[in-house]
C-alpha cells in the first residue's frame, strides 16, 4: 500500500514542473495568407495566435517605377512538415514610405489593426503606416527562386508576391528588333506563357529585350475586366539577363535511335531525325557524330578532343547530299537499312541522307588534317558507360565546335574533366538544347560540356541492354517553329522492335513533334 501511495504521488506534478512557452510575436506570411477566405480581415493578436508582427526579407524595389506603388513587398519562410515549401511573399501598403527600403533589407512590421484584402486582385495588407516598419538589418543576401510559367499559372497564390527568375523565355509572339519592353507582352519559358509587365514609366520602358533572358522579378495577380491574372514584373533593367542576343535554330533535332538490334549491331544500327527547316545538304552540309566510351573505346581518359578524338570513342557521318522538307523524319547510319538488323523489314525506301560502312570503313577525317574514327562493328554503347550523338554544322568538326543538338545515354565513363577559362576543361561539348545549357541560366557560369554544370540530363538504358533487346529509343518532345525553341523536352520511350515492325512503329504520335 505504502509503494502504491508512492507511486501515485511521484506521479503528479506540480503547475512550475511544467514548461511555460510564449507564442512567437511574429506570424509568417504561409500563415497569414491562410487568414484571407476572400473577405477582408481585420488582424489582431487574438486572430494572429499571439502574433502582432510580420518579419521578412524585402524584394521591392521602387527605383525603376515598376512596381504598384506603395507596397512594401518582402517574403519568408517558415518550417513546415510534408516537404511542404513554405516561402511566401506578402505585400504592405505603406504608402511613399515603400520607397526607402531597398531589396536586402529586413524588416519587423507591426501588423495589429491592419486590415488583410484582396485589391485590384493583390492580397495585401492596408492600414498600416510608415511607422509600423523597423528596419533591423540590411543587405541580407536574396535568392529568386525558378519559376516556372505553367506551375505559376496552376497556382498564382503561392507565387504572389514572391521574387522569382522566369529562365531562358522568349517572346510569344516574337517580337520585332525595335519592340521595347513598355507595355504587356508574353514571355514563354517553355512550360507555358507569362504576362510581363511593364509601367510606361518605368525607367527601362524603352529597352530593347533580348532574345532569350532570365527575368527576376516579383509576381502580382491582377485583375483585368474582371478576370484575375498573374503578371510578372520585373524590378529594375538590372534584373534581366541576356543570354542569347540573336536566335540560333538548329536545322534539325535527333528523335530516335537504335544502339543495339537483335543480331549483329554491325551495320544495322541508325539515328533518326526530324527536320526543323527545309534543307538541301549539298549546299548546307552537316556532319553528325556518334560517340562510345565502352571500356575497351580507345583512346582512355579524358577526351582531349572532344567530339573529334576519334578511334574507337568518335566516329562521323558526313551529310553532305540529299534534301528534307520541315517535319520529315530521316535518317543516317550503317548500311543494312532494316529495323532490327539482318532479316527484319526494309527501311531503305525511307530518306537515308547517309548510309555508311562503318565496319569496313574508317570515318572522314574530322577536320582538315586531324583524326578519324576508327571502324567498328559497334558504334554506340549497349550496355555500362555512356554513348552519345551529336549533330553539327558543316564538315570541319574540332575540340571547339559547337553542336546544333546533343543526345546522351548514361553518364558512366570519363567524359569530362573540369578546368578553368577559357576551355573550362576537356570533354564532350553541348550547345543549347531542349535540357543542356552552355551557360547555367541561374548562376551565369560558363559549362560548355556535357556532366559540366546543370548538364547532367541523359536517357537511360533499356532493360536487359546488351541482350540483343533490339529496342528503338523513340525521343517525344515538341519544337515550336514560331517561337524556335523547345516548348516540351524529350522523353524517353522504348518500342520492343520485332523482326517484322515497320516504320509506323518508330514514326508515330510519340515522336517528336515539329510545330
Amino acid at each position: 500500500m505504502t509503494v502504491a501511495l508512492v507511486a501515485v504521488l511521484s506521479a503528479c506534478k506540480r503547475d512550475s514542473d511544467y514548461i511555460q512557452s510564449v507564442a512567437s510575436p511574429f506570424i509568417s506570411n504561409f500563415d497569414l495568407r491562410k487568414l484571407y477566405k476572400g473577405g477582408d480581415v481585420t488582424l489582431n493578436t487574438e486572430l494572429m495566435r499571439g502574433a502582432n508582427s510580420v518579419r521578412g526579407q524585402v524584394i521591392s524595389d521602387h527605383s525603376g517605377n515598376n512596381l504598384p506603388s506603395g507596397l512594401l513587398i518582402i517574403q519568408n519562410t517558415r518550417r513546415v512538415g510534408n516537404g511542404i515549401d513554405s516561402l511566401r511573399g506578402m505585400a504592405i501598403n505603406i504608402g511613399a514610405d515603400a520607397a526607402k527600403y531597398v531589396p536586402g533589407d529586413s524588416v519587423h512590421v507591426k501588423l495589429d489593426g491592419g486590415v488583410l484584402k484582396r485589391v485590384d486582385g493583390i492580397l495585401q495588407i492596408t492600414g498600416v503606416s510608415g511607422a509600423a516598419v523597423t528596419k533591423v538589418a540590411s543587405n541580407i543576401p536574396l535568392k529568386a527562386n525558378r519559376g516556372f510559367a505553367n506551375q505559376i499559372a496552376a497556382s498564382p497564390e503561392v507565387f504572389e508576391c514572391t521574387l522569382l527568375s522566369i529562365v531562358k523565355a522568349t517572346y510569344n509572339p516574337t517580337l520585332n528588333p525595335t519592340d521595347v519592353l513598355a507595355g504587356d507582352k508574353m514571355l514563354n519559358d517553355g512550360t507555358s506563357d507569362i504576362l510581363l509587365h511593364t509601367q510606361a514609366n518605368a525607367t527601362f520602358a524603352n529597352n530593347i529585350p533580348p532574345y532569350s533572358g532570365n527575368y527576376t522579378g516579383i509576381v502580382f495577380n491582377v485583375v483585368n475586366n474582371g478576370v484575375s491574372t498573374p503578371q510578372h514584373r520585373i524590378r529594375t533593367a538590372n534584373d534581366i539577363v541576356t543570354l542569347s542576343s540573336t536566335v540560333d535554330v538548329p536545322e534539325f533535332v535527333i528523335t530516335g535511335f537504335v544502339n543495339d538490334p537483335e543480331g549483329t549491331d554491325a551495320n544495322y544500327e541508325y539515328i533518326q531525325f526530324r527536320a526543323v527547316k527545309d534543307i538541301n545538304f549539298a549546299t548546307t552540309p552537316f556532319s553528325v557524330i556518334t560517340c562510345n566510351n565502352a571500356g575497351t573505346s580507345t583512346p582512355t581518359g579524358f577526351p582531349t578532343q572532344g567530339w573529334a578524338t576519334g578511334d574507337l570513342r568518335t566516329y562521323k557521318f558526313e551529310l553532305n547530299s540529299g534534301t528534307v522538307t520541315k517535319g520529315e523524319f530521316f535518317y543516317v547510319g550503317g548500311t543494312g537499312r532494316t529495323i532490327n538488323a539482318s532479316g527484319s523489314t526494309s527501311i531503305s525506301s525511307s530518306k537515308w541522307i547517309k548510309a555508311f560502312a562503318y565496319n569496313t570503313n574508317e570515318s572522314p577525317v574530322f577536320y582538315t588534317g586531324g583524326p578519324r574514327g576508327t571502324r567498328t562493328t559497334n558504334l554506340l554503347a549497349n550496355s555500362g558507360n555512356a554513348f552519345g550523338m551529336a549533330a553539327f554544322r558543316g564538315l570541319q568538326v574540332n575540340s571547339t565546335t559547337i553542336p546544333i543538338d546533343v543526345v546522351w545515354v548514361h553518364t558512366g565513363g570519363s567524359l569530362y574533366q573540369v578546368g578553368q577559362a577559357p576551355t573550362y576543361g576537356v570533354g564532350y561539348r553541348i550547345g543549347n538544347t531542349d535540357v543542356y545549357d552552355v551557360i547555367d541560366p541561374i548562376t551565369g557560369n560558363q559549362q560548355p560540356y556535357f556532366l559540366a554544370g546543370t548538364n547532367r540530363t541523359a536517357f537511360t538504358f533499356a532493360p536487359g541492354a546488351a541482350t540483343n533487346a533490339g529496342d528503338f529509343y523513340i525521343l517525344g518532345g515538341v519544337f515550336d517553329t514560331k517561337l524556335n525553341k523547345w516548348v516540351q523536352a524529350r522523353s524517353q520511350t522504348l518500342v520492343d522492335l520485332s523482326k517484322t515492325s515497320t516504320l509506323a512503329d518508330i514514326e508515330n504520335d510519340k515522336s517528336t513533334k515539329i510545330n
